[in-house]
């Protein structure tokens, strides 16, 4: 069982209260790694000044960590009054996740002139300097185009590394989907950017109630799921879908 995996979680449709949603899914399967000893290490964020996460990438280690995760990529839909609507009117917004089995060296091949590096100021919530010197770093992958990011360390190196295995992760999954001979290139475009055309959950918070469109199976209890308690979700994913 693979024990690293990337996630990339992404607002989607909703303005602040889809980065607010994004925010509330990131939470929801850090608590649930904690209560099941994973370790959790942030790699790159976009936050928003409602503290909500416009984009947020992170690695989970753990035992089964991509076996137990690899069900949630898709889009999730959130339905709930948000905090700033005051006639009380439900809103609907979205967040794409996307689970990806962390690649290592051996796995894919990078020449050097296939890179672009940048570097800069690594910055807070609210645009503030987290420090002085440019430790952040974004890399430009030139013959697929895709653009991966860290700014979590104050060591560039270090940065550098954990961007590059970012970057390998995706090249991976892409290389992955192409041997089963039935990749297109807006397939190519979703995997490099986190998104998913396919709604696969709604956490309907009016009626207490998180429904897996997949199996056709809802839960109620919204607060507690919310906080990560997912392994009977993860649990009736594993039999419908591998049986």
């Amino acid at each position: 069982m693979s024990n690293e995996a990337i996630i990339e979680i992404r607002a989607g449709a909703g303005g602040d209260e889809a980065a607010l949603f994004a925010s509330d899914l990131y939470n929801m399967y850090k608590r649930y790694a904690i209560n099941n000893g994973w370790g959790v290490e942030v790699i790159d964020f976009n936050q928003n000044d409602v503290g909500g996460y416009k984009s947020i990438v992170f690695e989970l280690k753990g035992q089964g960590v991509f076996d137990k995760m690899k069900y949630e990529s898709g889009v999730h839909r959130v339905q709930r009054v948000p905090k700033t609507e005051k006639s009380g009117r439900v809103h609907t917004s979205t967040a794409t996740v996307a689970v990806l089995k962390k690649a290592t060296e051996k796995d894919i091949q990078i020449r050097p002139d296939e890179l672009e590096f940048n570097f800069s100021r690594a910055g807070g919530p609210g645009g503030q300097n987290v420090n002085k010197v440019e430790s952040a770093v974004r890399i430009t992958h030139k013959p697929s185009g895709i653009v991966v990011s860290c700014r979590q360390e104050r060591n560039q190196q270090r940065n550098r590394d954990k961007a590059m295995e970012l970057l390998r992760t995706k090249l991976l999954e892409i290389k992955m989907v192409e041997q089963t001979g039935n990749i297109t290139e807006e397939r190519r475009r979703q995997i490099g950017t986190g998104d998913r055309s396919e709604k696969i959950r709604t956490y309907n918070f009016p009626q207490d109630r998180i429904t897996d469109h997949r199996i056709k199976k809802s839960w109620g209890n919204i607060d507690r799921i919310i906080n990560g308690d997912l392994d009977k979700i993860f649990k009736k994913l594993s039999e419908e879908i591998l049986s």
